[in-house]
């Protein structure tokens, strides 16, 4: 049986984590290893291997993940 190797790019994780933290499901001041909840045990390896890559502990916060964002007022 062949089994499917899923690379996973710091832009994708980034992208998923901002959405977690988008919908209310973790904070931005969670350490990065709480992302494992919601990524399939299997996968796990290589979201390490990538955040390590791009120099990321996985005792960072999700918001040195993120890095900075713009907020606008949209009331003007």
């Amino acid at each position: 049986m062949v089994q499917a190797t899923i690379s996973y790019s710091i832009g994708f994780i980034k992208q998923e984590a901002r959405q977690l933290v988008k919908k209310g499901i973790l904070s931005r001041q969670q350490p990065i290893y709480t992302l494992c909840k919601y990524i399939p045990a299997r996968e796990w390896g290589n979201i390490e291997r990538e955040l390590e890559q791009n120099d990321f502990l996985l005792r960072d916060r999700i918001c040195d993940l993120l890095g900075r964002e713009d907020w606008f007022d949209e009331s003007c």
